[in-house]
């Protein structure tokens, strides 16, 4: 980029190929780019949203409405754009659903800063204004919200078919969410006053094969691995579980070495005191009272033989995740080798057994000593069918852990955004100067959800809206828009509850990208240098050097 000529001679400031746009064009065209990504989004909101179709590089498809995994799946350029995905990712990750609400509210708000920008408002004044607004918001938020009991199963289960009920298996809601809830609280640990949930302890494996009804929750873990051998025993009760990271082979010297056999008698020689030193090492396993062996790498033939001969059920090529797990659930420890194996390392569980699921076995570990790890086994027809309902039911336990920690719940439907954006307007009326602009604009950019509500569903959003409105003026906090009778109705009577710290994530995250976007006014995208742009001439030539 080359800037004025000084006495002749141009300056360069920036490489050649770089390209820079600046104030107004520079905020127009990121503001466009994140209400792009907004609007891939919009269609998908609720119950009646529709599915997107994703084809990655090598023509696998992902068939989801999921709006995390959508974004994720896209693979978007531009940066601005980035930032929304980001978004998505930190409401996903911060509290696990509620990605489809952030961005569109993220891009609403973006939306009406721009026309406001137009009319002379400066993006200073509208990311204070939206900051204000949202910490109004969140307030607001808090005063409506119900407090509920952590641990009420019905409760919990009916926030669960909430979360599921946008979702395409959204038919077998009422069990999935059962099957989470079940999962949440079995796993779910009391500190003090409080709950504490550890997601990670709901391992949920899946199994092609059967029915999406055919899922169910094992009180223990699942490992995806078979016996090493035939004569091993396919079911140990009384479980003392050995697990160990290093293979369970002779180690192999470090260093180059050869060895000088000349008669048969030394080769034989050389087998059998092999075969001893691995009889040791499994005498040294079964002295420990171990009969059940979880190895994180290989296990020698000759070993398998040998655990067989004493009833020990082995398995190896175990998952580091999974091999934490079993420790956590059996009370054992991981060990680095045999040799280091105490019998003080050893877990317990009631029950190991080998199950064939669908074309394959797994080892089913129930009956731990410690019961807060759980697995849910999940079937269904088809790989995409089985993917779908991991990610419906990572968002039903999210929001059951969001409750089970922080037990605040709202109405769904748009009826909190309908509430928090009429007291906003109050509040910006008694706001003097510009300020009152961008908390207006943020009341209307909440308004937004309930009426995307209603255009995902076939109605006409205006007299949904100007409905809702009454009511709420009318003082009926919960009434918001049923997508699925095509009416406003009461929610909370309806039984949709979200968890108060979705909605709540859900304006922070949407607030902070937008603030972010709009203190932007130059966008600087540096151009590669020929220098790294490899010429075809080149290319070829190494390629014939490889050759």
């Amino acid at each position: 980029m080359a800037m004025p000529q000084l006495s002749g001679q141009p300056i360069l400031i920036l490489k050649e190929g770089a390209t820079r746009a600046r104030g107004r064009e520079a905020q127009r065209a990121n503001i466009m780019a994140a209400r792009i990504v907004s609007e891939a989004l919009k269609t998908s909101l609720g119950p009646r949203g529709m599915d997107k179709m994703l084809v990655d590089s090598i023509g696998e498809v992902t068939v989801t409405n999921d709006g995390a995994t959508v974004l994720k799946e896209m693979s978007v350029e531009h940066p601005a754009a980035k930032m929304m995905v980001e978004v998505a990712k930190t409401q996903d990750q911060e509290v696990g659903d509620g990605t489809t609400t952030a961005v569109m509210i993220a891009g609403e708000l973006l939306s009406r800063a721009q026309a406001l920008m137009e009319k002379g408002v400066h993006p200073a004044t509208l990311v204070e204004g939206f900051t204000v607004a949202c910490e109004k918001a969140r307030s607001y938020l808090d005063g409506i919200s119900v407090r509920v009991k952590p641990t009420d199963k019905e409760m919990l289960r009916k926030i669960a078919e909430v979360a599921m009920a946008t979702k395409t298996l959204a038919d077998e809601k009422d069990m999935l969410a059962e099957i989470a809830s079940e999962a949440v609280l079995a796993v779910a640990e009391k500190k003090d006053d409080k709950y504490i949930v550890d997601i990670e302890d709901v391992k949920v494996e899946k199994k092609a094969g059967g029915s999406l009804s055919n899922t169910k929750l094992v009180k223990g873990i699942v490992v995806d691995k078979e016996i090493v051998h035939a004569r091993m025993p396919k079911r140990v009760e009384k479980a003392k579980i050995a697990m160990i990271i290093k293979p369970f082979e002779i180690e192999k010297p470090e260093f180059d070495s050869k060895l000088s056999i000349e008669n048969p008698a030394q080769l034989e020689a050389f087998v059998s005191r092999e075969e001893k030193l691995l009889e040791e090492m499994v005498d040294k396993l079964a002295s420990t009272g171990a009969n059940v062996l979880f190895c994180q790498r290989g296990i020698d033939d000759a070993a398998q033989y040998y655990m067989a001969k004493r009833g020990i059920l082995a398995t190896r090529r175990v998952k580091v995740a999974d091999m934490e797990r079993l420790a956590k659930a059996t009370g054992g420890k991981v060990v680095t080798e045999v040799a280091h194996l105490q019998e003080s390392d050893l877990g317990y569980a009631d029950v190991v057994e080998e199950v064939k699921v669908g074309k394959d076995r797994m080892l089913f570990v129930e009956g731990c000593k410690n019961p807060r790890s759980v697995t849910i086994m999940v079937r269904g027809g088809n790989e995409r069918m089985i993917y779908e309902a991991e990610r419906a039911i990572h968002d039903a336990i999210c929001v059951i852990r969001d409750v089970v920690q922080e037990p605040r719940i709202v109405a769904g439907g748009g009826a909190p955004e309908a509430e928090v954006a009429r007291r906003l307007r109050d509040y910006a009326r008694k706001t003097p100067g510009r300020l009152q602009l961008p908390i207006l604009a943020f009341a209307e950019a909440l308004e937004s959800i309930p009426m995307i509500l209603a255009e995902n569903a076939g109605l006409d959003p205006i007299d949904i809206l100007v409905e809702m409105r009454a009511r709420h003026d009318k003082g009926e906090i919960w009434s918001g828009i049923d997508p699925v009778k095509g009416k406003v109705v009461d929610m909370y009577k309806t039984n949709v509850y979200e968890p108060l710290s979705v909605k709540r994530q859900a304006l922070l995250s949407a607030t902070e990208a937008a603030n972010m976007i709009l203190r932007i006014d130059d966008l600087i995208a540096v151009g590669k240098s020929k220098s790294e742009t490899p010429s075809k001439g080149s290319e070829e030539g190494a390629g014939e050097e490889e050759s």
